[in-house]
Parts: structure tokens; sequence; C-alpha cells
């Protein structure tokens, strides 16, 4: 968010974090071997419901060398495996108001990815200590690949953080994980998520997969391939990201019809898995911040 909020809209932020950040320690609480991967994505979506809020993009578990974007269909049948590691992302919105966050789970038995966790996490909380006023986005990456490096790995270099606005998920500036020669700053009043990924791999990710997550970002040329009921519902998501598995109680056919020329038309986009380019695992931690008069409130601790 690049307007300074009032002091109702930080008060929904403030409450969208909770929301969020209540859903994402339930999914650390609760994942383990066998669990289904939509379950745990559902169940997030419904904690977010129940709370009063509604999710601001799907929930997502991606695991080992997926980096993120890995959402379950309507009808998905994996589940968790020992010995994986797994972003669970999660983020809710209230009027609009959206926050995102999220963390990391090692599901082994010996805390074998427990250096990439904590590479990542250590990176996070380096990157919010430096967040102030008139700051260059590019020196909070530099410290973010510094804690990284220092490590033994590597930041995810074409992966950044992002402001946030309202009904709006990736918004300016951009906050890369490493310097990348950006002359964006921080400003006061704005609402961002810093997210660093490490890595024992090369340092990016490609698409990798079937896309599971959309979003419509302009209306379409109206025609028959498009069901007005399907477009509706799409559009009453204002923008935001959304799944398949959101429109599951509509008829099957006029969705992926529409959902197809949607994309046809380019008005929609698709975002497929993002997989780390040498196969190697990564780790994650994200938190939504606002920049304040006092400094750096983190909204989803």
């Amino acid at each position: 968010m690049r307007v300074i909020p009032s002091t109702s809209e930080l008060d929904t932020l403030r409450e969208a974090g909770k929301i969020a950040s209540n859903a994402r320690n339930w999914a650390a609480e609760a994942i383990k071997p066998g669990l289904f991967l939509r379950e745990l994505q559902e169940g997030m979506e419904t904690m977010i419901r129940e709370a009063g809020a509604m999710p601001s993009f799907p929930a997502q578990t991606s695991c080992n060398h997926i980096a993120a974007h890995s959402c379950a269909s309507p009808t998905d049948s994996t589940r968790f495996e020992e010995n994986d590691l797994v972003k669970i992302d999660v983020g809710a919105h209230i009027d609009g108001f959206v926050v995102d966050t999220g963390v990391s789970a090692d599901l082994s038995l010996d805390g074998r990815w427990s250096g990439l966790i904590g590479a990542a996490s250590d990176a996070l909380e380096a990157a919010i200590a430096m967040c102030s006023p008139g700051i260059a986005v590019d020196d909070i990456g530099e410290r973010v690949d510094e804690v990284i490096t220092e490590a033994g790995f590597s930041p995810i270099f074409n992966l950044t953080g992002h402001g946030l606005g309202r009904w709006t998920l990736h918004d300016k500036p951009q906050i890369p994980n490493a310097r990348m020669g950006s002359t964006a700053t921080l400003d006061a009043g704005m609402i961002f998520a810093i997210e660093p990924f490490a890595t024992s791999g090369e340092g990016y990710v490609e698409d990798e997969g079937a896309p599971e997550v959309f979003m419509l970002a302009r209306s379409p040329k109206l025609s028959n391939k498009i069901d007005p009921q399907v477009l509706a519902e799409i559009k009453s998501w204002n923008g935001l990201p959304i799944a398949r598995r959101y429109f599951s109680h509509l008829p099957r056919k006029p969705f992926e019809r529409t959902l197809k020329e949607l994309i046809k038309q380019r008005v929609a986009r698709e975002y497929p898995p993002l997989a780390e380019v040498s196969g190697a695992h990564v780790g994650w931690k994200e938190h939504s911040i606002y920049l304040g008069p006092g400094g750096p409130e983190v909204l989803t601790t």
C-alpha cells in the first residue's frame, strides 16, 4: 500500500494479519506425512472464512524444490511425504486489505532442512530490522543475500518481496533477495511483504507443472465461450488470485470453457509452480509489514 493507511484501515490490516497468522500456525502444527496437500490448503482457507475474512490468494503448500505457487486442484490426491520440506503460504483480506505470510515445515525426522529454514528466517529478521523510510530496497536485498550466503546457501535471485495494496497482492516496490540494481526505496506508511528464499542450488526458479492459480487482470471481450455466471463469480474476487477449487460448486464444463477463453484472450493470467532450476530444495519465510512512524510493525506475527 503506497498511501499512508488511516487508523481504521490499519486496524483492519492488523485483524487480517492475525487471521492469516492463525491459519499459518495451525497448518504448521497440523502438517504431517500422509496428509493430503489439498486438505491442509482448504483447512487454512476455511479458518480464514470462519474468522470473518477471505483468502487474499489460494493457500499453497510447495514441496522440496518447488519454491512457490503449488496449489491443489479440487480433486488432487497428493499427500505429504516423510522428509518433505514444505513452504506453507497463506494470506487473508478484509474488504480488500490484504496480508501475506508463510513458513517452512521440515517433515524429516532428523531435522535435515533446519539449516535452510534457519537461513531464510534469519534473513527475514535482518531485513525487517533494516526497514526505515528512505532505505533502498537493494540495501535490504544485499543484507538478505549476506545472511543466506553466510549460512552456506544462496538466495533465490528471481523471486522478490512486494508491496501490498488494496485488492492488490503484488504492488510496488519489489523487495529483492540480493542487490539487483533497483532504485526503489521504502516510504513511511507502506505495507509490504518480505520473503527470503534460501537454497543449496543455483538460486533461480522457472515454471514447472500445470497452473492451479489464476488471476483476472481485466474484463474480457464477451463471447459464447464465456458463461455469464462463471464470469460473474470470477469477477467477484476483484482481481485477487483464485484457484479452481473456489468454483467447485459450478458446472465443470462451463467453468473450464470460460477459464480457457479468458486465458486465450490474455485477460486472465496463469501462475504455474515455480521450481528451483537445479532441483535443489528451497527454504523460505514471509511476513507482511507496516512501516510506521515508530519503525516496522510486523502484521503477521
